[in-house]
């Protein structure tokens, strides 16, 4: 019996287990191509895989982890000294890859191997350990080049069950997504989720509202998404009721890599009745909160602690907050099955991600309601303002600045003041780029929603916000000044 994925060994019949687009693999169809993987690549330490939104990329990682290989997804898109990093510090002995594939330069010295979805050979006999690497998946480097989080087979299969537990996740749902799959969202929740638990995914390629409607109209359940794609969804409602329809009849509308703006929750709820609930993570820990399916969706909130994950938040000299207020603001710290083992080849970076009583420092600010609800507000690096006494957190300003109809799209970061110690700064993409709203009219705006103390300062108009593959906001690419 597969530990990672028992319905690849149970029987069972001719369920598809994969869709994208008009290609499709049963459980039985998987398991002989994901054996024929498994048989090729038994005994390697780590494997690239060349990581499209295709068939063989899913086909491709449920063999090297029924083979205890550790995958290493690769970004398509990701630039010659990115890649040539990756390459380096991960050292795979060999890329996997959709045949027809074209492979960029950095990759010509490793040997390839196609992706044959219609092969078929036994499934290896898994013999690997619980902490034995499942993934090398490596985080977007911000500050540096990108580290390779050490992904053991323990926190895929706890995280995913414990996803079961919060979202009542079975083999009856059936998942559409989007997603690229060289992120934890794409591949280990909406890939690997669907099939531990025997249940179907049906991937579009690419994200497009028509493909939402078309199969949550089809038999869909379940959708995934980043705040990007919920936006668009939000977007097109007024002029759609085949998609307002549709996503009313969806079972679960999950949001996750970012948080979805507060307004974009209440276009959507107001057209179809159904909430977003959104859920916490990130690569070294995988998932951490969630709203659950039979709790409050609360918008603005990231849920509570899934079962197994200990979570605190803790003040700058690292002293955690005893009491929760829904105000106060500090840094996620966890612990639990969840966490990564370690930064490959970086025993300092790894030292220094980790407390001395074992929770993962996340970087993230938030504050939790007395219930234990999470709200993050941001980033420690770029998203906590220190401005007049106060710490600020933009996420909660975003939202603010959204709520008004001439922003389309909002950041905000704080740069140095001689009098506040930072000033807020509102990074705006107006509505009508022909009549921006005021900055006064936008300060005033805030003030009323939130406080006086976190009204921008100022107001810089953009074209378009910069964002990486996963719709975040880049905000270290705005210009500065």
């Amino acid at each position: 019996m597969s530990l990672l994925f028992p319905a690849l060994t149970e029987d069972p019949g001719e369920r598809v287990a994969l869709r994208f687009g008009e290609r499709s693999l049963t459980y039985a169809g998987l398991a002989a191509a994901a054996g024929a993987v498994g048989r090729r690549v038994a005994g390697r330490e780590r494997v690239a895989v060349w990581a499209t939104p295709e068939l063989e990329t899913a086909v491709a990682v449920v063999g090297v982890l029924l083979a205890g290989v550790a995958a290493v997804p690769l970004n398509p898109r990701s630039g010659e000294k990115e890649l040539g990093h990756i390459l380096a510090d991960s050292a795979p002995s060999l890329v996997l890859a959709a045949p027809g594939a074209e492979l960029p330069p950095a990759l010509a010295g490793l040997e390839r191997v196609d992706v044959d979805v219609r092969a078929a050979a036994p499934l290896p006999e898994e013999r690997a350990g619980q902490e034995d690497p499942a993934l090398v998946v490596y985080t977007s480097g911000t500050t540096g080049p990108p580290k390779g989080a050490v992904i053991p087979r323990r926190a895929v299969a706890t995280t995913l069950d414990a996803l079961a537990d919060a979202w009542q996740w079975t083999g009856d749902d059936v998942l559409v997504q989007g997603l690229p799959l060289f992120h934890v969202h794409g591949l280990v929740l909406g890939i690997l989720g669907p099939l531990r638990r025997g249940g179907s995914v049906r991937h579009l390629g690419r994200f497009g509202t028509e493909g939402v409607a078309r199969e949550l109209s089809g038999g869909a359940t379940m959708l995934f998404g980043v705040p990007t794609m919920y936006h668009r969804i939000a977007e097109a409602l007024p002029g759609d009721p085949a998609l307002a329809k549709a996503l009313a009849g969806a079972r679960l509308l999950v949001s996750g890599s970012a948080a979805l703006p507060v307004h974009d929750h209440e276009r959507i709820a107001a057209a179809t009745g159904r909430r977003v609930i959104e859920r916490y993570g990130m690569t070294e820990t995988l998932m951490n909160t969630s709203v659950r399916a039979d709790g409050e969706a609360r918008a603005g909130t990231v849920g509570v602690p899934l079962p197994g994950v200990e979570l605190r938040l803790v003040e700058e000299d690292g002293t955690a907050l005893t009491a929760y207020d829904g105000e106060t603001v500090g840094e996620i710290q966890v612990r639990g099955p969840n966490l990564f083992t370690e930064y490959l080849n970086r025993p300092d970076a790894t030292a220094a991600a980790f407390t001395a009583d074992g929770y993962f420092r996340t970087g993230d600010m938030a504050v939790r309601d007395p219930d234990g609800y999470v709200r993050i507000v941001g980033r420690k690096a770029t998203d906590l303002i220190k401005s007049g006494g106060y710490k600020i957190g933009a996420g909660e300003i975003e939202n603010a600045l959204l709520e008004h109809p001439g922003v389309r799209e909002a950041a905000v970061t704080g740069e140095p003041d001689a009098d506040l110690g930072e000033r807020i700064v509102a990074w705006i993409v107006p509505a009508d780029p022909q009549s921006p709203p005021g900055a006064e009219e936008l300060a005033e705006h805030v003030a009323r929603r939130l406080a006086p103390h976190k009204r921008p300062r100022a107001v810089r108009l953009l074209d378009a916000l910069p964002r990486n593959d996963m719709g975040k906001i880049m905000k270290r690419a705005l210009p500065h000044g």
